[in-house]
């Protein structure tokens, strides 16, 4: 067999934008690659199977999981085939290939070093990471010759990100040896990973194609209208004492560390300190150290000689206050990496490692000041989230009655909470499925039809039963062990033989649909991915285990639109404990932080619009105080009664853009003499803080002050008899003119002076950027269907963003833009903006970014493309003594940069 049966075909119509895919499917194929970006719910499996079709080869599917491999033939025979049967050329086993062979990214690694490949989807719970084991490929050999005698020319890898490294590497060397078509399917690329990581990913799949967005499928209706909430709690008593003791010891730990004389005198006692002239080299080397010192030393009170900041060129540096991080670095270098200049510190280094051993602050030669793992973990699982997922039922239940289908997504299944006794009263301590369950079963007045399901532990309400017998006959399934829950006999618990295993999954899920089960509680790694139910309309997500890519796949769990449902609208619930003892809300909140970047949904903003990032939810700054934690969560549960509304405000949103772009976000920032003003003051300031206001200021004032002169001129005329009294009279005029205007003026004129350029300028590096990646070969797309767009918005700050191009392209034009606007770290090329302000001639520094410094051919284009777009500058490599000096005085410089706001990166709708 050498090509499909003449017979297969999809039997339903396209989506557009699959249709806009698959028409440019042979341009993308130009590198024998095919890589697409789809999130949960547009078809990409659907997308694979017919770009498998056309091309028309013997192939090999790889999936992450059992069931998601399970998908693909059951997709591939029902939608294309258009039968039950799975025909005899298609293969489960890589060790016998057919025609196409469908297999798991484990199976095939198994496969190739002679190991039994593991069923994780009923087996695993996740309650142990996942161990490596080292790879040894002694039988690639022998697959890849099965696969060559089936003659495998296309190769397709669904969610590419799950690959761990051995597996990449088992997958690479297959790929050398084949030669094939490579179609990559991913929902969530890792974009966040190093440069190397990306270039890896790329190698194996290919260069992003397209990618399918998340407001294109809600406008075709294939995506529900969704909404992201949190829902906020403070940690127990218990808990927060437990936090409160670890704060007071690092606060006790800092002290001792800021009082320690001997650490002074060591850190004095470096040559770079005593004589930096003479350690310049040293400096260049261990800036960062050289500088923590000077801030460290500043924090205690201690005179620091100008010298120390005039020896690196710049001597007017505003010296940031001393942070963890800093003091830690130092207390590293001090401590563990610096033996020969610290030799006659050892007893003091050895006395100073006890006390922060006492202190519990390090462990294995590394120190920190966060939260210990036991402190961190009371946060992330505090029981106290239990009493969060319970309000949460109850009012979703409250909105939407017998309609509720509710999932409960947890990391484990805490089997100890179920008991064999006629009572189940446990203290419910722990988050998981069994305790989130009988916090719900516990009290449960309206009667919610709870139900469990993970891989070894399985209830339906006796309500079900029923439902469950019938299925389990169409499945011909006998002998299944159904028995009272001992401690609830309105429960049933369920224990799958072998025969059942493989359809418990699919006759829970039906039953559920149904609505014999309300609220389902299940594990991620059973429900997180590839679980196919689109009637969930609400998701908790009560696990705290697993990066974002995991997180957006389990929320694709909700926002799947429901066949013959138009209705449908999902809620997704995230879980976060506060740390009332930070000011940024603790580990928790920074986790989810991380998380939403990788999340798309409606703004709480006034403008309504799409965009990724947690910013979008308006969390207050002191979310860590208890009453605005209550204020919030009553906001998040009066929008998530309203889903109507939800329907409407993302109609409104998608009709004010055509694409979701990667842009920078560059806040509006105040004159530093603005600095000190009253909280009143600078809301005044911020809401009137346009060039427009400050200029009609500036004319009233002159206005008012003429209006005010000549009334005065007036009044005084018949004391002015000569020429003299006449020009005191002026002389007075001008002089208080000047006091009283001048200053407005000028900030009016510094004002406009540096928004002009920003808006210019940005405008124009963004120009040079992208030239310099087309030059580079990073960017294919034309330069006509590629363009830089700056905005400005209401609230003053600006927007950058490359409208054309790939997803790719434009992750590489937002980095690089990123990297000139950010403080500048070690860059190979560095790029000196000289600009005139009036007789002031003003220099600034930016790296040059990573992608186009590499070599000195591309760095030397870039300074060209900077000069006639941006204008005058210097190019410096900074891997030579001249270029190191300039290095450090750029540096030295975004010292002062750190008490600006950042630039920040983020998806909007356009």
């Amino acid at each position: 067999m050498n090509e499909f049966p003449l017979h297969t075909k999809f039997k339903y119509p396209w989506r557009k934008y699959q249709e806009r895919v698959l028409h440019e499917l042979e341009d993308h194929l130009y590198n024998r690659h095919l890589h697409v970006i789809a999130p949960p719910g547009s078809g990409k499996t659907i997308l694979g199977l017919e770009v498998m079709k056309r091309l028309n080869r013997p192939t090999l599917v790889l999936a992450p999981t059992i069931s998601i491999r399970n998908q693909w033939i059951s997709r591939f025979c029902e939608l294309f085939l258009d039968t039950d049967i799975v025909p005899d050329w298609i293969s489960r086993d890589i060790k016998n290939p057919k025609f196409l062979t469908i297999s798991t990214y484990q199976g095939m690694h198994a496969a190739c070093n002679n190991r039994q490949e593991k069923e994780e989807d009923i087996a695993e719970e996740e309650e142990n990471g996942y161990k490596e084991e080292k790879s040894t490929n002694e039988n690639l050999a022998k697959i890849v010759k099965g696969l060559q005698a089936q003659n495998v020319k296309t190769i397709i890898i669904d969610e590419a990100h799950h690959l761990k490294n051995e597996w990449w590497d088992t997958l690479t060397k297959i790929k050398k040896q084949l030669d094939p078509v490579i179609v990559a399917l991913t929902a969530t690329p890792p974009y966040d990973v190093t440069p190397a990581e990306w270039e890896r990913y790329t190698e194996l799949n290919g260069p992003v194609d397209t990618e399918i967005t998340v407001p294109e499928l809600v406008k075709e209706n294939d995506l529900c209208p969704h909404q992201d909430y949190i829902y906020f709690t403070l940690p127990s008593q218990t808990e927060q004492e437990s936090i409160k003791k670890f704060r007071d010891k690092v606060q006790q730990a800092i002290s001792a560390i800021r009082e320690d004389a001997v650490f002074v005198t060591a850190l004095e006692s470096l040559p770079a300190y005593a004589n930096p002239q003479d350690n310049i080299e040293w400096i260049y080397d261990n800036f960062e150290i050289y500088i923590n010192i000077l801030i460290f030393f500043n924090s205690i009170g201690k005179t620091i000689d100008p010298y120390h900041f005039e020896v690196v060129g710049d001597n007017t540096v505003n010296i940031p206050e001393l942070d963890n991080d800093r003091l830690i670095s130092l207390l590293q270098f001090y401590l563990f990496k610096e033996k020969e200049l610290f030799g006659k510190y050892e007893e003091h280094k050895e006395s100073m490692l006890k006390m922060l051993k006492h202190y519990g602050v390090t462990q294995k030669k590394t120190i920190s000041f966060e939260l210990d793992r036991k402190a961190s973990a009371s946060l992330t699982s505090s029981i106290s989230k239990l009493d969060g997922i319970k309000k949460i039922a109850n009012l979703e239940f409250g909105n939407l009655k017998n309609d509720l289908r509710m999932v409960i997504l947890s990391d484990f299944i805490r089997k100890e909470f179920y008991t064999s006794g006629e009572l189940n009263d446990k203290k419910l301590d722990k988050i998981g499925v069994m305790p989130v369950f009988e916090k719900l079963r516990r009290d449960n007045p309206d009667n919610i039809k709870l139900g469990v399901l993970t891989g070894s532990l399985i209830i339906i309400p006796k309500t079900a039963y029923t439902s469950f017998k019938e299925k389990t006959e169409k499945y011909n399934l006998k002998e299944v062990s159904c028995t009272p829950v001992p401690f609830d006999d309105n429960y049933l618990l369920i224990t799958p033989n072998e025969q059942l295993k493989h359809n418990i999954v699919t006759i829970i899920t039906q039953i559920f649909e149904e609505g014999n089960i309300e609220i389902l509680t299940g594990t991620k790694s059973l429900l997180g991915e590839g679980w196919d139910a689109p009637c969930i309309n609400s998701l908790i997500l009560a696990s705290f285990v697993g990066s974002f890519v995991l997180s957006n796949q389990m929320r694709g769990r909700a926002i799947r639109a429901q066949k013959g449902n138009t209705d449908k609208t999902g809620n997704i619930w995230h879980l976060v404990c506060i740390d009332p003892t930070e000011q940024n809300g603790g580990n928790d909140l920074q986790m989810l932080q991380r998380r939403f970047r990788g999340f798309v949904g409606i703004s709480f903003k006034d403008n309504e619009g799409i965009e990724n990032g947690i910013a979008r939810l308006n969390i207050p700054k002191n979310i860590y105080k208890g009453n605005v934690i209550d204020a919030k969560n009553k906001e998040m549960f009066s929008y998530a009664l309203k889903r109507d509304l939800l329907k409407k405000r993302w109609h409104d949103a998608i009709d004010k853009g055509v694409s979701l772009v990667d842009e920078i976000t560059i806040p509006y920032t105040l004159p530093q003499e603005h600095k000190e003003k009253t909280i009143p003051q600078l809301k005044n300031l911020y809401f009137n803080r346009t060039i427009g206001y400050l200029i009609a200021q500036l004319f009233s004032g002159i206005l008012l002050y003429l209006t005010t002169s000549f009334e005065a001129l007036g009044r005084t005329a018949k004391n002015i008899k000569t020429w003299t009294d006449f020009y005191v009279f002026l002389s007075l005029f001008v002089g208080v003119g000047f006091v009283t205007l001048g200053r407005q003026a000028y900030k009016t004129f510094k004002v406009y002076i540096t928004y002009r350029d920003i808006t210019k300028d940005i405008q124009q590096i963004g120009q040079t950027i992208l030239k310099s990646l087309i030059d580079a070969g990073c960017i294919h797309t034309p330069s006509n269907r590629a363009r830089v767009i700056t905005d400005i918005g209401k609230d003053g700050d600006m927007f950058c963003y490359l409208m054309g191009g790939t997803s790719f392209e434009k992750s590489v034009f937002t980095e690089s833009l990123m990297e000139i606007l950010a403080p500048i770290d070690n860059p190979r090329y560095i790029i000196i903006r000289k600009s005139k302000k009036g007789l002031i001639v003003q220099k600034d520094y930016h790296a040059v970014p990573e992608i186009i410094g590499r070599n000195k051919k591309l760095a030397q284009n870039f300074e060209e493309l900077w000069t006639e777009y941006v204008g005058e500058c210097e190019l410096v490599y900074v891997r030579t003594p001249e270029g190191r000096k300039t290095l450090l005085k750029s540096r030295v410089r975004s010292l002062s940069a750190q008490f600006e706001p950042k630039p920040e990166r983020g998806n909007k709708w356009r």
